[in-house]
């Protein structure tokens, strides 16, 4: 096995922690990003924290990444989740992307989630995609539990049409994002310790395969879409969640 050096932002707790660890277990050198416990510290959901991101994992790297996965996220109705979720992962994707391609076999994922099934906002969606932050932080005021998923569907799509183009496939540079279902992580502990909270969690993402996922599960997935075994899955959002998206929609998987 060769060593590789990854970027995992969120590395300090959950699926970002749990990936950290697979990897360096791997042998890989790893750069963690955090607000704490991390080799770079940034805050990702200002300006400041985005550029010091870029500008520390230059210094870690000499300027060369093989792999980007970013996980650095939060599950809340406040409208800086859309700074972090969409526009802090963004920016960490395309902050990074220059140090990407310097490598022989450049990979790069985050983390959605199943949740952008559920109901959202289309204004915050629509927004995010439009680049204007401003707007899509004041879209989300006032807008609860619509925050969260709006933002995962937004990083979706992002995904989704960015991996298509010239930067990324253009470069080699498979781009792709997981979409888990219930997590058991500190971000969801609160949620699943309340016994009304844990039905409602159960009605909304019915996970068949095995019940809620540890983080150690999603990070496989993340592993491998950001190896060098990953040669053609690019754009892709794939559903690590115990069969919660083919329960919610078992048919409408394409539209012609």
């Amino acid at each position: 096995m060769t060593e590789r050096t990854y970027v995992v932002t969120g590395s300090a707790s959950g699926i970002g922690q749990a990936t950290t660890n697979r990897l360096r277990d791997a042998g890989h050198h790893v750069v963690g990003v955090d607000l704490r416990d991390a080799d770079v510290i940034a805050d990702l959901a200002t300006t400041a924290g985005r550029r010091s991101l870029v500008d520390g994992v230059y210094a870690a790297t000499n300027g060369r990444v093989d792999g980007v996965i970013a996980c650095a996220g939060i599950s809340s109705g406040d409208p800086i989740t859309v700074s972090i979720n969409y526009f802090g992962v963004v920016a960490t994707l395309e902050g990074l992307r220059p140090l990407l391609e310097e490598s022989d076999q450049p990979r790069a994922a985050t983390t959605s989630s199943v949740a952008l099934l559920q109901s959202l906002d289309d204004y915050i969606v629509d927004a995010c995609l439009r680049d204007d932050e401003v707007a899509a932080v004041a879209a989300a005021g006032g807008k609860g539990a619509f925050v969260y998923p709006s933002t995962k569907r937004a990083l979706a799509l992002w995904v989704r049409r960015t991996a298509l183009t010239e930067p990324w496939a253009g470069n080699g540079i498979p781009l792709n994002a997981v979409a888990p279902g219930v997590v058991t992580t500190p971000m969801t502990a609160p949620l699943l310790a309340d016994k009304t909270w844990r039905e409602i969690v159960d009605d909304a993402v019915p996970m068949p395969l095995g019940g809620y996922a540890r983080p150690q599960e999603i990070a496989v997935v993340l592993d491998w879409l950001t190896s060098p075994d990953n040669t053609k899955i690019t754009g892709q959002v794939i559903f690590v969640d115990g069969g919660a998206d083919a329960v919610l929609r078992p048919e409408d998987i394409w539209q012609t």
